[in-house]
Parts: C-alpha cells; structure tokens; sequence
C-alpha cells in the first residue's frame, strides 16, 4: 500500500525513524519540537509549491529538517506533513490558552487604544505570563482576556464554533478566520471540543465517528459527506459549510444542497457520520 504523502514524516533526504524499514536511503532524525510564531502560515507540499493546509499561531510542529529556508515539519494537532519557511517557527514556551473568539489582536500594551502588532484567528494558542487590567500578557504582547479560554477548557457544542466561521470567506486549504474551506471548518470546530480531527475531508470521512444509514434521522453535529466535500448539520433542515458555491461560510438548507451539489457536478451523498455519542464511549 501506497503511503499517504500527507501523512508520512519522510522525503527524498530524511524520514522519522519509525520509517527506517519503509523508506530506505535517507537520515533517520528524531524531529525537534517548534511553534508557530507567525499569524498564518502555509503548510505546502514542497518548498514554493501549493497550499495544502495553514497552521496557525501557537501550533505545535515536529521539525525533520531545515534545508535553503524552508522546514520539512508534522503538525502535532493533526499528523499532516508539509514545508513552511524556516522563519514561521520559534521555540516557545508551552501553550495555556486558545483564542475562543472568532479573531483578537495582540496590543502593545494592555490598552484597547494601544497599537495591535497582530492579529489573530480563533483557535491560535499563547502562553500567557500574567494577567493585567483585562489582558494577558504574552511574550509578543497583550490580548484581551475575554478573547481567550485556558487551553484545558474544551468547548460543549462543534456546532456553535462553526458558525464563529460564518461569511468568513472561502479559501482552498485555508484553516482560519480569515479565510477556510470545507474541512478546515470541520476541524476548527471538533479540535475546540477536544474532538481529534484530520485535515482534510477524506481523511475526515475515514477516521471521524461512527456511520449512519439513509433511515438516520439529522443529528446537530452531524457530518455530511460528499467526494470531496463536507458540511455540519446544524438542525434538522439546515447545514453549515465552507463552500466555493457561496465562497463563504454559510448556512444552507440540507436537502436543497444535496440536489445541488449533485445537480452541480459533486455527485451524491457517499456518507454520513456521527461523532458526538463517542466521546462518552
């Protein structure tokens, strides 16, 4: 069996030693850890190449190696393998919150009239030294303390931070506020529940919950499947989803997108799954 690109710490000079049986002819290097120290960054296929995913501030990567600029790294959140610029990645202190709002800044000082240095997207994570008048104090600055959430504090409902997520604008391979696609939504919304998520939606449809039968009535939380595509149940008529329909995050009713997305050329439904029972399990 083929190994999936995205999931295997390997190239064509170094390879996790884990891999030392299945991929021959390289350095086997034990990955040092990192962060990622800018707002957004793009986790691409090779150094120049596409944009796969995006990692955010804050995220957790295991550097293989370091080769004319650019890192070959795994996302700790997610396995998924890929190049970002050497310069995106700092050694930082342990995260101990999340940004829980839609997006927040960094101030220079702890003043909402200060100057923001950076913006951030929900789900960024900072290690925060104290707290003062209303922010916390990071290494890079302050960020106002209704923004944030203590990294141990796992959101209840997927669905409700998905629609932090609405009309923000589509983006193909895009995993943040400012611009996210179908999986990444999905994503976004399971890893603030404390739900392990792939990146993309096959994986998605592989790994996530458990499967559903045409009789299953909608379920919030609920995934819908498409080849290629996915969306969230919201209640029993609607869903929500990134889209490049709407290229936005949006609402739309169930059963009119499903004879859209097939009358469009996306083909039917190929599955449905439920995760929210598991965690219990």
């Amino acid at each position: 069996m083929t190994p999936d690109r995205r999931l295997t710490p390997a190239n064509a000079r170094v390879a996790d030693p884990a891999l030392r049986d299945s991929w021959p002819g390289v350095d086997y290097v034990d990955p040092q850890p990192f962060s990622v120290h800018w707002p957004l960054v793009d986790l691409m296929n090779v150094p120049e190449g596409h944009r796969e995913r995006q990692l955010l501030f804050g995220d957790g990567v295991d550097v293989y190696e370091v080769h004319k600029g650019w890192a070959f790294v795994r996302a700790i959140k997610d396995g998924y393998v890929g190049y970002v610029p050497n310069s995106a990645l700092a050694q930082c202190p342990a995260p101990s919150h999340r940004v829980t709002a839609a997006s927040s800044h960094i101030y220079r000082r702890p003043d909402i009239k200060s100057m923001d240095s950076v913006r951030l997207s929900h789900g960024c994570l900072l290690h925060v030294i104290r707290e003062e008048n209303g922010f916390a104090q990071t290494a890079d600055g302050y960020v106002p303390l209704q923004h944030l959430g203590s990294i141990q504090d796992m959101q209840s409902d997927p669905v409700t931070e998905a629609e932090l997520y609405l009309e923000t604008p589509y983006l193909w391979g895009g995993n943040s506020r400012f611009g996210i696609d179908c999986s990444g939504l999905v994503q976004a919304s399971l890893l603030a529940c404390g739900i392990a998520c792939p990146a993309d939606s096959d994986l998605q449809e592989s790994d996530v919950g458990k499967a559903l039968s045409a009789e299953d009535p909608h379920k919030r939380g609920d995934l819908i499947f498409w080849k290629g595509h996915v969306a969230m149940v919201v209640d029993a008529q609607r869903m929500i989803h990134a889209n490049a329909h709407a290229m936005a995050t949006c609402y739309e009713d169930i059963d009119a997108a499903i004879a859209r997305i097939e009358h469009q050329g996306g083909g039917p439904v190929t599955s449905r799954k439920r995760f929210l029972e598991d965690r219990n399990e």
